[in-house]
């Protein structure tokens, strides 16, 4: 993580791998705290954690329902009776990804009684911030974006609401899911809650500037797919991408603005 573009490649990547960016951002803080990382290097892993999480609502999208149960059983197969301990984990794997796909399909059937309750959601659609703090409020409640998301895309698929309420919920997913790394930073030095509090303010100040062009932002996402489910995942990758792409530059001086709100004498050394 020398530079910031490698600690971003090194945060999607991991983060790709454990399907969570909670996950990775507490290892981070963890990382700060014992002086392993700097700040700086802090920041562009937590940048890449962001764009790695969407990897887990492109694979929800593709709605692969009907061959949750098979995998499932083939996963089980080879976590019970796999020859070595490589077969058993990707056992495990595989069972994942089956319990993953069901789970959407359990989520999308029970949400079905609500299809007649459309009125539910206008108040959504016409304050852009309710969405957010929908949003904010159930990730930080489960500490799981990509259960928010999950659901988000099962009640889109259900037609309970189109793009434009559901567009806010995703940002505040990004928002709710910082509180993972802000619980983790407890009880640490100064440095690791720098870092947490880089998490929190690189989530906010995104999803600001994804507001206040939302109406453009919609149009984009509307482009790039036919069908709500991966239009939903795809703006949930493409406003991480466009994030980090937005700080990347500034990564030096977005960790010197951290250490002058959260200023410290103690310092991490690489």
């Amino acid at each position: 993580t020398r530079t910031p573009v490698r600690g971003v490649l090194i945060g999607t990547f991991v983060t790709m791998l454990i399907q969570s960016s909670s996950a990775t951002t507490v290892m981070t803080v963890s990382f700060v705290h014992v002086g392993l990382m700097t700040l700086q290097q802090a920041v562009g892993v937590i940048m890449g954690a962001n764009v790695g999480t969407t990897m887990t609502a492109q694979v929800i999208a593709f709605k692969l329902n009907a061959y949750a149960l098979p995998l499932i059983g083939i996963g089980m197969f080879l976590a019970l009776f796999g020859k070595s301990k490589k077969q058993r984990y990707i056992g495990n794997g595989i069972v994942g990804f089956g319990l993953l796909f069901l789970g959407m399909k359990t989520m999308e059937d029970s949400m079905s009684f609500l299809r007649g309750r459309q009125d539910l959601f206008l108040s959504f659609s016409s304050n852009p911030m309710l969405g957010v703090l929908a949003g904010t409020v159930v990730t930080m409640v489960v500490q799981s974006s990509a259960a928010t998301i999950g659901l988000t895309i099962a009640m889109a698929a259900q037609g309970l609401f189109g793009l434009d309420v559901a567009l806010p919920i995703v940002l505040g997913d990004n928002i709710g899911t910082t509180i993972t790394a802000g619980l983790a930073s407890f009880g640490s030095n100064r440095s690791a809650k720098q870092a947490a509090a880089a998490h929190v303010m690189f989530n906010i100040i995104g999803v600001t500037w994804a507001l206040l062009t939302l109406p453009l932002f919609q149009s984009i996402v509307m482009v790039t797919a036919k069908d709500v489910s991966h239009q939903l995942a795809n703006a949930h990758t493409l406003f991480n991408i466009l994030n980090t792409l937005f700080f990347l530059p500034f990564t030096a001086p977005f960790a010197r603005l951290i250490q002058w709100i959260l200023p410290s004498s103690e310092s991490a050394t690489p």
